[in-house]
């Protein structure tokens, strides 16, 4: 099924490209940004079930504009006339907010194209009443799985992402769909309570309620099996990554490093080590909107950038960045597609799209047998890092302890890992062939401006310091 392009945005898109040709001949360069992203959150537990809008959900535009100095921007989210719109921006000009940044002026590529992509089931072809029928009889099947179930979240969301971009020389329109669910039990023996997850992410439609109900059992048994874990010998260790827990790694330890907004604030070590060894001959690193097919995916970014696939590190060596337009222009480098906005009403900057290790030529039971004494970790629960220092901390939420070659059917949890990116990604001595993501979380740019991403790799071995 085709996703829909907005009826909103094709009503409007006359009076729109008028804005546009009056900025054109007003300013040196002018773009404007329409965006209608609409979408469904259910959410059922033990006693609980609810429908509500998704947070995604946004209708309005942003015009910037290049007025011999740097760049302006003006959101709006009702009809303008051209005449308000220019006071918008003289407003923007003399609103002060610290000292412009000189920028050169954006000479773009004419281009006009329309991409709509394609889902299974659309979520206008399946009813309220169904879905949550569907998420109800998951969790009726999860409390007859188990007497030590206490609860059970079960979430589906789904938003579909409609955006225009206009300037002089483009006409760019773009509609794609997203869903994403989450499967957590919780069970309870005495007073120890744990819980495990089970999240699906993907350019999909209703179709990923299949995918949930095929992970029910595995998930409520293993929360169960959680109940016995022990806790991890602390140390550094030979770890094998689970392909979630290599995109935490590829995440915090080249995510925000490598926005290339922070080299120009100079926030970043890694801009030092440009065309230099950073990690083993193993790794390969991707990171673009068209490097994979995941939440993170898109056709162009909110600054008109086609997506594409940006090579970071090439077999232990970094290649680049990923930047966003502004930042691109002050280093005298080619944008990567990477500036993207929380919503219209926010500023663009260099931001993640599918961050993941390449694949290797190792098979998972050979790196499990390489190791005498160690862990498999799986699914993890946070993450952070430090760009300037190039530190990274991440907590696991279980590991599969390795002895002698073979697993033991001993669990660990929780477990927390860190290290320096350098000798971590130095220490990577096997890489599996087959790459995974995972996209159901949402990045914020120090505490705020979210968007969403995906991130993966395939099984990694490597060493890493736990506790």
């Amino acid at each position: 099924m085709r996703v829909p392009y907005s009826g909103y945005l094709s009503a409007n898109k006359r009076g729109l490209r008028r804005l546009v040709r009056l900025l054109v001949r007003e300013y040196a360069y002018a773009s404007l940004l329409a965006t209608d992203c609409a979408g469904r959150r259910y959410e059922v537990r033990r006693d609980q079930v609810s429908v509500q809008d998704s947070r995604w959900n946004e209708r309005g535009c942003v015009a910037r504009v290049h007025d011999g100095a740097g760049y302006l921007e003006a959101s709006f989210n009702r009809p303008t006339r051209p005449e308000e719109l220019l006071r918008l921006l003289a407003g923007a000009a003399a609103g002060g907010g610290g000292p412009r940044v000189d920028y050169p002026v954006h000479r773009e590529q004419p281009l006009r194209r329309r991409w709509q992509a394609q889902v299974a089931l659309l979520p206008a072809s399946v009813s309220v009443e169904e879905k949550l029928r569907r998420l109800t009889e998951l969790r009726d099947r999860a409390f007859a799985l188990s007497p030590l179930l206490v609860d059970v979240r079960l979430v589906y969301e789904e938003v579909t992402v409609c955006k225009l971009f206009l300037s002089g020389l483009r006409e760019l329109e773009q509609a794609y769909h997203w869903s994403q669910g989450y499967l957590i039990p919780v069970v309870r023996r005495a007073e120890d309570t744990r819980y495990v997850y089970e999240f699906f992410s993907g350019l999909k439609g209703v179709e990923l309620l299949e995918e949930m109900d095929g992970r029910l059992e595995q998930a409520v048994a293993l929360a169960g099996e959680l109940l016995s874990a022990g806790r991890v010998i602390p140390g550094p260790h030979e770890v094998i990554l689970s392909p979630e827990v290599a995109g935490l790694l590829a995440h915090e330890a080249f995510g925000h490093g490598v926005e290339m907004d922070m080299f120009v604030k100079g926030r970043a070590r890694a801009a030092a080590f440009l065309g230099l060894p950073v990690a083993s001959e193993l790794v390969t690193l991707h990171d673009g909107a068209r490097a994979a097919s995941q939440v993170g995916s898109y056709w162009f970014d909110d600054e008109g950038t086609l997506g594409g696939d940006t090579l970071i590190v090439e077999r232990g060596t970094m290649r680049a960045g990923i930047s966003d337009l502004l930042s691109a222009l002050k280093l005298g480098t080619p944008p990567t597609g990477h500036g993207r906005r929380e919503s219209f009403e926010r500023k663009a900057y260099a931001r993640m799209a599918n961050t993941f290790f390449a694949g290797g030529q190792d098979r998972l039971e050979d790196m499990i047998a390489s190791i005498p004494r160690g862990y498999l970790l799986e699914k993890y629960s946070s993450g952070m890092e430090d760009p300037r220092n190039w530190g990274l901390q991440g907590i696991v939420l279980y590991g599969r302890e390795i002895a002698d070659g073979r697993l033991t059917g001993r669990l660990v949890s929780p477990v927390i890992m860190t290290g320096y990116v350098p000798d971590v990604l130095g220490s990577v001595s096997a890489a599996a062939v087959e790459v995974q993501l995972t996209g159901t979380g949402m990045c914020g740019k120090g505490h705020k401006e979210y968007v969403k991403n995906s991130m993966g790799g395939p099984y990694l071995k490597c060493r890493l310091r736990l506790g």
